[in-house]
Order: C-alpha cells, then sequence, then structure tokens
C-alpha cells in the first residue's frame, strides 16, 4: 500500500513556478531521495545533487515518503499477520505513532469487510488512515474471479498485464493501483472562483467563498435558495403564516378580524372607519356616525354656535345662561352673562383669560422674580408664599430670612461654631473631625501617625484624645517630658548587687559587677583595692628583682575600660567610642626615630571596629570607631594595643581591654 501525502498537491504547484539554475530534472532529484530513503538515510541532512532549493525540497520529501510507506507498511503487515496492534514497535515515538496509525486503520478496514459492511464507508478518518482502511477491507474480500484476476488490484487485461479504473494509475509493482491526484497534475475542470478537492477516483469542485445565509450548494456548485416555509426551519408564530423570500422568509399574520375591521402588521384587529372609507354610505339628509366594527345613519338636526343651545322644541338656537349654576362658568369668581357669551370678574391673585374665557392663577413669583422673596418663592392658587435655603428661617414678616442657629440644636459631637447659613463643626485637642459626615469626631491615633514611631522613646500607647509612652520594665525611667526613656544608674542609686569584691559599672538599661585582678608581675596603680563606679582600672608593670624576663618583656601596663553603647537605629557613618592619648609629642626630633602603632588585637567582631591615630593639641591619640552596625543585646572585650616603636623595634607596649556591652535599644 503506497500512501500519497496531501505536501506533494503544494510540492507540485512550487516546481511548476520556480525556475532552476540547474538542468537537475525534478525526476532525477526525487528518484534520489527514494533511493537514500530506501537505504534508511536520514531524510535531513541528505547530500544536496544540486544547487536549486526546489530539488533539495524534492529530495527530501521523496525520502521521507519511502520510509513512511515502509512504516506503514510494517504496522499493515502485523495488523494481517498477528489481528492486533499492541506489539511495541521498533524505531522513535513519531514512527511508532505511523505503524500504530496504519495498523489500527487496516484493522478498521479488515473489520468492515468481516461484516459485509461498505469498504468505503463515509466516516471521517483522515486522509491517509482512509487508504489504508479501504486497501485492507479490499485485499481481504472473497475471490469472485480466476486466480488470474485475483492478481490484479482493480482489472486484468489479458496476459497477466493489471489495468486500474478511471482516476486511478498502476503502481509500479504492475498489480496495484494508486488514486490519480487530478488537482495536483492539474486535471480538473474547476471554474474560477472554484477549489478543486481531490477524492478516491475523482475529484470534486467547491466555491471558495460560501453562498451565505439563507442559500445551500447544490451538486452542480450553484446556490441555490432555501425555503424556510417548506423546510420547516422558520420561526413563525403559530399565529402566523410563513412567506418564502429569496435568501430569508416573512412571518405574515393569519387573518381572524370579522367584518368592519382591518388587520395590521402585527396582526391586531383595527376598527374600519366606513364614515370615510366609503363614499355616502348614508341617505340624503342623514349624519354617518362610525361605530366600533360598524356604523350608523342618523338624520341631520340643527347646530347652534358657540354660546347658544336648542330650544326645547328643537327648532331654535337660543342664548345660554353660563352664569347660572353653583359656581358658573367662572368657578366661584364673579360672572357677567351675555348674549352668546359671558365675563368673569376675577378676584385678586386671578386674571381673565379672554381666549378660555376663565379666570387662570397669576404666577406672581413668575411676575416678578427677586422682589417678593428673599430667598425663593413659590407660587399658590391665588397667590404665593416665601420659603428659605438650608441654614435660614422665614423672618415675621414672611418675606426676609434670618440666619439659624443649628448650634442651638447640638448638631455636633464635641463643638459647634454658628456660621452665617451654616454651622461648622470642630473636635477638642486629641480628636479630629470624621471624613464621613464631618459632625462626629473620631480620636486621633498618634502611634499610628507618620510621625508616631518617634513619638516615644520605647512604646508608645494611644489612648482617647491622647497617648503615653512607656519605657521598659526594668534600667529606665521615663524623663520629665513623658516620652523619653532615660538610664537608670544603678551603680549611683545603690540599687545595684556588686559584692564587696567587685565594681559596679553602669550600662544601658542595667549595671555590671566586674572584678578586674591584675596578672601576675603587674600591680594596680592607685590606692584602693576597690573601685567606686570606676570607667577604668589600670595596672602597671612591677617585677621582683633579678626577674629578667619580667624586665625583657615589654608590656609596660594592662588597663580595663568600659563602655556602653545603644543599638543605633540609623547607623550611617563611623562612630568614635574610646580615645587612647598618649605622652608622646606628634613632632618629636628629626634625629630621633620614634612612632606610636595602635593595633586591635582581639575582640574584634565581624570587623565592626577600626583604630585610627590623630593628632590632637599636639599630642597622638588613637581613636577606636564603630564602622558596622551591631544589634544588641551583646557583650565583647576589645583588646588594643599601644606599640612605641623606636628605630623599627617595639620599645615597650600598653595594652587596653575595652569590655563593650550593646543595648538592644538605641536610646
Amino acid at each position: 500500500i503506497s500512501i500519497v501525502p496531501i505536501w506533494q498537491a503544494e510540492l507540485c504547484l512550487c516546481l511548476r513556478q520556480e525556475r532552476t539554475s540547474q538542468p537537475m530534472s525534478i525526476d532525477e532529484c526525487c528518484k534520489d531521495g527514494r533511493d537514500r530513503g530506501i537505504d534508511n538515510q536520514d531524510c535531513t541532512a541528505l547530500p544536496l545533487i544540486s544547487e536549486s532549493t526546489t530539488c533539495r525540497i524534492v529530495q527530501e520529501q521523496c525520502c521521507a515518503t519511502v520510509l513512511e510507506d515502509s512504516i506503514c507498511t510494517n504496522g499493515i503487515n502485523m495488523a494481517k499477520d498477528q489481528g492486533g496492534c499492541d506489539t511495541q514497535f521498533p524505531g522513535s515515538t513519531c514512527e511508532t505513532k505511523t505503524a500504530k496509525m496504519c495498523c489500527d486503520c487496516c484493522l478498521l478496514g479488515r473489520a468492515a469487510q468481516e461484516k459485509g459492511l461498505p469498504c468505503d464507508h463515509s466516516l471521517s478518518l483522515g486522509y491517509q488512515c482512509g487508504l489504508v482502511s479501504r486497501a485492507c477491507c479490499d485485499d481481504g474480500a472473497p475471490d469472485v474471479k480466476t486466480n488470474t484476476l485475483a492478481k490484479c488490484a482493480q482489472e486484468c487485461v489479458g496476459n497477466g498485464t493489471c489495468a486500474c479504473f478511471k482516476g486511478y494509475k498502476l503502481k509500479p509493482d504492475g498489480k496495484n493501483c494508486e488514486d490519480i491526484n487530478e488537482c495536483l497534475l492539474g486535471a480538473s475542470n474547476c471554474r474560477g472562483g472554484e477549489r478543486c478537492i481531490n477524492t478516491l477516483g475523482s475529484f470534486r469542485c467547491q466555491r471558495e467563498v460560501s453562498c451565505g445565509t439563507g442559500y445551500e450548494l447544490t451538486d452542480n456548485n450553484n446556490c441555490k435558495d432555501i425555503d424556510e416555509c417548506e423546510s420547516g426551519t422558520h420561526n413563525c408564530a403559530p399565529d402566523f403564516m410563513c412567506q418564502n423570500t429569496q435568501g430569508s422568509f416573512r412571518c405574515r399574520p393569519k387573518n381572524q378580524c370579522g367584518d368592519g375591521y382591518i388587520q395590521d402588521a402585527l396582526g391586531s384587529c383595527i376598527d374600519i372607519n366606513e364614515c370615510l372609507a366609503q363614499t355616502g354610505p348614508c341617505h340624503p339628509g342623514q349624519s354617518c356616525m362610525n361605530t366600533v366594527g360598524s356604523f350608523t345613519c342618523q338624520r341631520n338636526s340643527v347646530n347652534c354656535g358657540r354660546g347658544y343651545h336648542l330650544n326645547d322644541n328643537g327648532n331654535r338656537c337660543v342664548d345660554i345662561d353660563e352664569c347660572k349654576g353653583p359656581d358658573g362658568e367662572c368657578a366661584g369668581h364673579g360672572c357677567i352673562n351675555l348674549v352668546g357669551s359671558f365675563r368673569c370678574e376675577c378676584k385678586i391673585g386671578f386674571i381673565f383669560n379672554s381666549i378660555s374665557r376663565v379666570c387662570e392663577d397669576i404666577n406672581e413669583c413668575r411676575h416678578y422674580p427677586g422682589r417678593l422673596c428673599a430667598h425663593k418663592c413659590e407660587n399658590a392658587v391665588g397667590s404665593y408664599k416665601c420659603s428659605c435655603t438650608q441654614g435660614f428661617k422665614l423672618a415675621s414678616d414672611g418675606r426676609n430670612c434670618d440666619d439659624l442657629n443649628e448650634c442651638e440644636s447640638s448638631p455636633c459631637s464635641q463643638e459647634c461654631a454658628n456660621v452665617y447659613g451654616s454651622y461648622q463643626c470642630y473636635c477638642r485637642r486629641g480628636y479630629q473631625l470624621s471624613d464621613r459626615d464631618g459632625i462626629n469626631c473620631e480620636d486621633i491615633d498618634e502611634c499610628a501617625l507618620p510621625t508616631g514611631g518617634h513619638i516615644c522613646s520605647y512604646r508608645c500607647h494611644n489612648t482617647p484624645g491622647s497617648f503615653h509612652c512607656n519605657c521598659p520594665a526594668t534600667g529606665y525611667t521615663l524623663a520629665p517630658n513623658g516620652r523619653s526613656c532615660q538610664d537608670v544608674d544603678e551603680c549611683v542609686t545603690g540599687t545595684h548587687t556588686c559584692s564587696e569584691t567587685e565594681s559596679c559599672f553602669n550600662v544601658q538599661g542595667g549595671f555590671r559587677c566586674l572584678s578586674f585582678e591584675c596578672p601576675p608581675n603587674y600591680r594596680r596603680a592607685g590606692e584602693k583595692a576597690r573601685v567606686e563606679r570606676s570607667d577604668t582600672v589600670r595596672c602597671v608593670k612591677s617585677c621582683q628583682p633579678n626577674d629578667i624576663s619580667c624586665v625583657l618583656d615589654p608590656v609596660h601596663s594592662v588597663s580595663h575600660t568600659v563602655i556602653s553603647m545603644p543599638t543605633f537605629r540609623e547607623f550611617t557613618r563611623p562612630e568614635e567610642i574610646v580615645f587612647l592619648r598618649t605622652m608622646s609629642m606628634a613632632h618629636s626630633s628629626p634625629h630621633i626615630s620614634s612612632d606610636i602603632v595602635f593595633d586591635i588585637l582581639e575582640g574584634n567582631v565581624q570587623n565592626s571596629f577600626d583604630i585610627v591615630k590623630r593628632e590632637e593639641h599636639g599630642i597622638i591619640v588613637g581613636v577606636v570607631r564603630q564602622v558596622k552596625p551591631l544589634i544588641g543585646p551583646l557583650n565583647m572585650v576589645l583588646k588594643l594595643a599601644m606599640n612605641y616603636v623606636t628605630s623599627g623595634v617595639v620599645s615597650h607596649r600598653n595594652i587596653v581591654s575595652v569590655h563593650i556591652f550593646v543595648s538592644e535599644f538605641w536610646f
């Protein structure tokens, strides 16, 4: 079975339009591709036999066709040999999908043949699947001819020669037939505006543009009107009848009206005025009177003009006294009867209309705008009344308006100020006016304001109309300003718990009990054994007699100092925390090569500190700086060295241990 892909139709058109620069024919290009496909070469990387792009495309597609035919044939053979398609097919995923499709479609054709169904079914299986299905169905049909005829797929013309029906051509094997694509070969007779669609053994022409709503395409490719009334596809109501038109239909109402009526387009019955529709339906001397569904004829009578009526005998017109009756024609106003007419004497606030001959109300507000009322004028029957805008009340004269003091009714939740024509609510300190109604006062949450984080040093607690600040439970007390927290010096107040052998050192938010002992060969400078609230403890070298190693030790003094620091909330630049003052002059004698070198020996956590040398008042000073932020609570010991260097050699050294206590708070 040979499957012809649809892409060949597009390929043929391309070959006819492109002019190749090589003499290589298209058949030669295709033959080269088929040969390489038979050798199972990679169709996407074939060696080019021509510079023509068309030749390359033909090579690849003919090669791919051979491979696809081979893969499809494997699937068909499996369906014929095994009767199923469950076996795993070899090759790539794409090849497996093609082989399984051909196997399944072949089983479908064989099943149709076994059940006696026609092989040329109308299922929309796709072009390739339809070919495989019909081929397997025809291949499995019982032989009705001789063995010689059975060798040919369609017709045998003698001497073992096979032929094909019209619309088919003999395949290279000389037995089987394949469909001729008349559309691809240009052998169709489709007219302009029609598209050729290939079918098995033939073709058909289809309009490229549809017929449109209300029309259908006939077998001869013409557009024919659809009779919706006959086919029953209209949507006319039961009381309407369908009338077909070209490309559409109309719903006309059924005639359900009796004599004397006419039916409109909506099916409603409308009375016919016979007096107007006919010429003289009544006898001379009679008048025509239209009635619903009919008419009547009445004898003519004397017609009296306005202000007159027939007398009791009906033969003469007499004056009507319009002023008779409880109200008369003037509706309570003065009335004077005239022959054939009357005249009204109107009350104040009314005016006589000579056309309608009645007393009409005078709209004083319109006749005298801005002169009757200070604010608003409202007309009333025979008079008018004044009113005031909001915020005012009508004065005693009934015309002017006085300011209304709204504050007397206490419209505001706290404070009210009357203004001309209105009022203004305002709030006490710590409250703000509501944006919703402008009347009620709402508490201001000072702690939630954009600056709320800076109102209090530690914590802010909102209260109705105010707020108050809190400090940590221990180590701090609220400052007199009620906002800041200040450290409690436990060492001064005596609230510390240090023993007699310990020294009390105040730190931010607490205290530390420290005891500094001098190392061997050193003694504490000063007379007291215990220092009360000291900032620095200094031990100086004190060698025993004949202790050469002690004498040669360059360390002359060991000092301890304590410093307390907050956690900086905004650390933007280095902070100077310790100053190491020396006794050396900044500018020594040029004949003496001496210097002082400062160094951090231990405890520099994350390199948070550095030490720089500076001159102050002619003296060399070492300044310890904090260069990185530290988050408390944190304790550390920073060990510093002051090296006195003479001629490049350290002559002696002083050690300073800085005990640093970082508070968890920023204050």
